[in-house]
């Protein structure tokens, strides 16, 4: 049953097709008039075959058979400005069928008017500017990711013990409601550009697009060829490829300190620094087997990859709050908004590929200071319990304790009374390993929390050695952080519950305290291979779980 307030939608709309009927203001509308009440009746009849559900059919009920695109001597303002803004989209293939089907249509709409087109051949374009219209707003609003296959892949990974989620946010968009403006008086050119995402950078990343895409059609950039890693002040013939290639991305800048010739300069250095750090890269300043595979990936592989990465920014969660958290997963790296505005970030460790951290949503609610750890079922099975089967006291290293049961009044057990080859693969297990609070504790001293069904966290780590690394996939699933203390503070700056002084003596000692924010914070954990960060610089990250890879397989081609 249609609802009331579509109702009330459809009369008026009604009403104002009849007072276009009634009060035509001059001939060229009347024609229109008389041209749509006879294509609408062809339309109508032509549409019974279509399925009920079927784009077109949906379409055009909705309009009442109205056409959008077609009038009797010229083509609306809306068909204008779909195609005008489909040819200003820089992140389209020029040579792909999207683009060039566009320009297929805008040829024939014009010979239909130019050579007087019968009504046949008006209302048959019309409905290929509709298809043409769901297809492009399909790519542009919903991307190329078959997003079924791609779950598909990754609840396979279960098989080899992976287990992991990636939850989807659909695009607020809808694609009927903008033309149906579009046929009543409303801008489809402003629509179709306010339907753009900004979240994200993404409008940034468009761009960077753009700009390869102009670096395509220049010839892209040429191959670096060393034969050995490449040092600081070396002279050697691969050289002056390496400043060709840097010069292309903008990555090399010419100063005063260079010559331009084989020797490998401080002004190069540079570049190559700049290059690595936009790469997640050691920057080092060495050009060696990393740096140089990366270096060597071609315009296409970056453009594929920056598209791939829209389309994902898409499907991402927008809190559209005043504060928010974003962790980037193959970054390593948590980045604090406020108002947009970058205030703060910090070093992360994610999941491994095996166990690897899960991409979703939620709120950050509490902090915990001095936090004890419970360990997970899957951990005592697969590491805890293997280590007791070799050495019953081994629980006593890690000062862990193991308890009778997972409630409040469960007792502490030696674990040497336990036929622990019994749980080893079992459903249920009934022993709490826990680990005692301190430094030593898997979580450090502090543990921030976002309720999730992935039981995935924000804590501190013991392990501060492994930050120094570039690469920083080492954790079970939860994220580690370098500076929990800062983040802590940063928390209490708008939150007048949490007395952060307090808060550090309370974690010179081993009492567990439980702080309740105020002022929640969205967090946000997502997979960007790459994005423009808050400089406004391209940024490229390796697929630590290969990701792009399986997205890839099943990526549109438009």
């Amino acid at each position: 049953m249609m609802k009331i307030t579509d109702a009330i939608k459809h009369i008026c709309m009604m009403i104002g097709i009849l007072t276009l009927f009634i009060f035509p203001q001059n001939l060229s509308a009347q024609r229109d008039l008389a041209f749509h009440e006879v294509a609408s009746t062809v339309m109508m009849n032509s549409l019974q075959s279509q399925p009920e559900k079927s784009f077109l059919r949906r379409l055009y009920t909705q309009l009442f058979f109205v056409p959008v695109w077609m009038k009797e001597s010229e083509p609306s303002a809306a068909t204008v400005a779909l195609f005008r803004h489909i040819k200003n989209d820089d992140t389209l293939n020029k040579h792909g069928r999207l683009y060039q089907d566009t320009l297929r249509l805008e040829g024939k709409v014009e010979d239909v008017y130019r050579y007087h087109g019968k009504l046949v051949e008006k209302v048959d374009l019309e409905f290929k500017i509709s298809q043409l219209y769901k297809a492009y707003t399909d790519y542009a609003y919903l991307g190329s990711i078959n997003w079924g296959a791609f779950q598909a892949r990754i609840s396979n990974l279960i098989v080899n013990g992976v287990s992991t989620e990636w939850i989807l946010h659909r695009p607020e968009v809808d694609p009927i409601a903008m033309v149906e403006k579009a046929a009543f008086g409303g801008d489809l050119g402003k629509a179709l550009e306010e339907a753009i995402p900004r979240k994200y950078h993404y409008r940034e990343l468009q761009k960077k697009v753009a700009e390869y895409r102009k670096i395509k059609e220049n010839g892209g950039w040429g191959q670096v060829h060393l034969n050995a890693t490449l040092k600081p002040g070396n002279r050697v013939a691969g050289v002056d490829s390496l400043r060709e290639r840097l010069k292309v991305t903008k990555d090399y800048i010419p100063c005063e300190e260079s010559n331009e010739d084989l020797v490998y300069d401080s002004c190069l250095q540079d570049a190559v620094k700049h290059f690595q750090v936009r790469n997640g890269l050691k920057d080092d300043a060495e050009v060696g087997p990393m740096t140089l595979a990366v270096l060597n990936k071609s315009v296409d592989d970056r453009i594929e990859t920056m598209l791939l990465n829209l389309d994902r920014i898409k499907w991402l969660n927008d809190p559209q709050s005043k504060r928010h958290i974003i962790i980037n997963i193959p970054d390593f790296m948590l980045y604090f908004e406020e108002d947009g505005k970058l205030i703060q970030k910090i070093k992360t460790i994610v999941g491994t590929p095996k166990n690897p951290t899960p991409i979703f949503s939620n709120t950050v609610r509490t902090i915990v200071l001095n936090p004890q750890w419970n360990v997970p079922k899957s951990i005592i099975q697969k590491e805890m319990i293997p280590k007791l089967l070799r050495n019953p006291n081994a629980m006593s290293r890690q000062r862990i304790e193991v308890f009778n049961g997972w409630g409040k009044d469960a007792v502490k057990i030696n674990p040497a009374s336990v036929n622990w080859s019994k749980y080893r693969y079992s459903k249920h297990m009934p022993y709490r390993f826990a680990q005692t609070a301190g430094t030593h504790n898997a979580l450090g001293k502090l543990k921030f929390l976002f309720p999730n069904k992935f039981s995935v966290y924000m804590h501190d780590t013991p392990t501060k050695h492994l930050f120094h690394k570039s690469k920083r996939a080492f954790s079970h699933g939860c994220i580690r952080l370098q500076e929990p203390r800062e983040l802590l503070k940063t928390f209490s700056t708008f939150n007048d519950n949490i007395d952060f002084e307090k808060s550090q003596d309370i974690l010179k000692g081993r009492k567990k305290a439980y702080l309740a924010l105020q002022n929640r914070v969205p967090v946000d954990v997502i997979y960007l291979t790459s994005w423009v960060d808050y400089d406004g610089k391209l940024q490229f990250r390796n697929d630590i779980y290969h990701y792009d890879e399986m997205q890839l397989k099943s990526f549109r081609k438009w």
